[in-house]
């Protein structure tokens, strides 16, 4: 366990520190100062794809379609991280004090003591156990997110086939998507691999089943969540609410097919509809917009 806690604190700090190298760069470039010109180009060359790419160069780019690689290793890799942080949450993190000692028993009466033995300490803190299924709450909205992203981009975005993007905006745009998930449950992240693994080698080696693995108490995985205080649910809250304005701005992104179209629903959504207003500055919002077409 003080193994786990270590590789927990080292995997924690591994995505600080990779969290502020992104953004670093973009704070610094967001400094209005000509002395900075320099990195400005530099992030913009980085950052440009489709119309707003000057350089008519191919050289270290990628088609802009591309950007469905993103979605389609966001759902991979969020939904194993959720199905496996969930697992382990029911097994291991239940918020019912009285529901660990029952499972606790169980796990003794079907032979299964070492693997809760293992992470047994950990599991009994509240205040962990809270996290954890604080985390599959996260990863469930991320779920969400990704699932709708990866659809637009396939079935509602019409990419152009001359349309490029530099390979460095390529490859942050992997990195998001592999980090992110994994930020929203790093207090649980090791744990949780080593329990998998523990199961799947029960599998192996015992011959159990995946049912009887997962069992089949589907509300058993669900109530816990109901149990989440008044701040995760306001930030649900939060988060739908911005899930369903960013639908409604994707849908009239891909309405615009001319500077016409543009100008004439920018004018109509700043008069009828004032939250298109706070997707986009209104010094970037014509760049914003012909970027997605």
């Amino acid at each position: 366990m003080e193994g786990d806690g270590r590789m927990e604190v080292g995997l924690a700090w591994l995505l600080r520190a990779a969290w502020i190298a992104g953004t670093l760069p973009i704070l610094v470039a967001s400094i209005p100062s000509s002395r900075l010109s320099p990195v400005h180009g530099v992030l913009s060359g980085f950052a440009s794809r489709g119309k707003t790419r000057q350089s008519s160069s191919q050289k270290l780019t990628v088609p802009q379609s591309f950007f469905s690689h993103f979605y389609l290793v966001a759902v991979v890799w969020t939904t194993i991280l959720l199905l496996a942080t969930w697992h382990y949450a029911y097994k291991m993190a239940p918020l019912d004090s009285v529901s660990l000692h029952y499972s606790t028993i169980a796990s003794h009466l079907t032979g299964g003591s070492h693997i809760f033995s293992l992470h047994k300490s950990r599991s009994t803190s509240a205040q962990h156990r809270h996290r954890v299924w604080r985390s599959v709450f996260l990863l469930l909205l991320m779920e969400l997110h990704v699932m709708r992203r990866l659809y637009e981009t396939l079935y509602v975005f019409n990419y152009s086939s001359s349309a490029r993007m530099h390979i460095f905006g390529y490859l942050t745009g992997l990195f998001f998507y592999i980090a992110a998930p994994l930020s929203l449950c790093t207090c649980c992240a090791v744990e949780v691999f080593n329990f998998t693994a523990d199961q799947v080698a029960e599998i192996n080696v015992e011959g159990r089943d995946l049912l009887s693995i997962t069992g089949s108490d589907w509300w058993g995985y669900v109530k816990p969540i109901t149990k989440l205080g008044w701040f995760e649910w306001i930030g649900a809250a939060i988060f739908i609410w911005g899930w369903v304005h960013q639908c409604r701005c994707h849908a009239i992104l891909v309405s615009l097919t001319s500077c016409f179209d543009l100008l004439f629903v920018l004018t109509l959504s700043l008069k009828m509809h004032h939250w298109l207003i706070n997707e986009f500055s209104i010094s970037g919002t014509s760049v914003c917009l012909i970027n997605q077409l």
